[in-house]
């Protein structure tokens, strides 16, 4: 049996700048969400209710995978009267 001597680093330089700037921008979304729910005091549940959501919606949204739309980021933004994300 062959063994393949890959290295963590080397399978991380495959995958395309584009796509690992994309997991980093949705995971810093995620993790914004997560503090402002915190800061409001909300669990899943009371924010999936507050925005007429699915809890498990909500779970995918923090799970940092999910594909925001502008109007979803707007929405959030508006919830919390605080910024999800700012462009410079």
């Amino acid at each position: 049996m062959r063994t393949i001597n890959i290295s963590l680093q080397e399978i991380f330089n495959e995958i395309p700048s584009e796509k690992r700037e994309e997991t980093r921008l949705s995971f810093a979304i995620s993790n914004r969400l997560d503090a402002l729910m915190k800061e409001k005091g909300l669990n899943k549940k009371q924010f999936a209710d507050a925005l007429g959501k699915r809890p498990n919606e909500i779970t995918r949204w923090l799970s940092g995978e999910h594909n925001f739309t502008l109007a979803t980021i707007a929405m959030l933004s508006t919830f919390f009267e605080k910024p999800i994300i700012s462009v410079e």
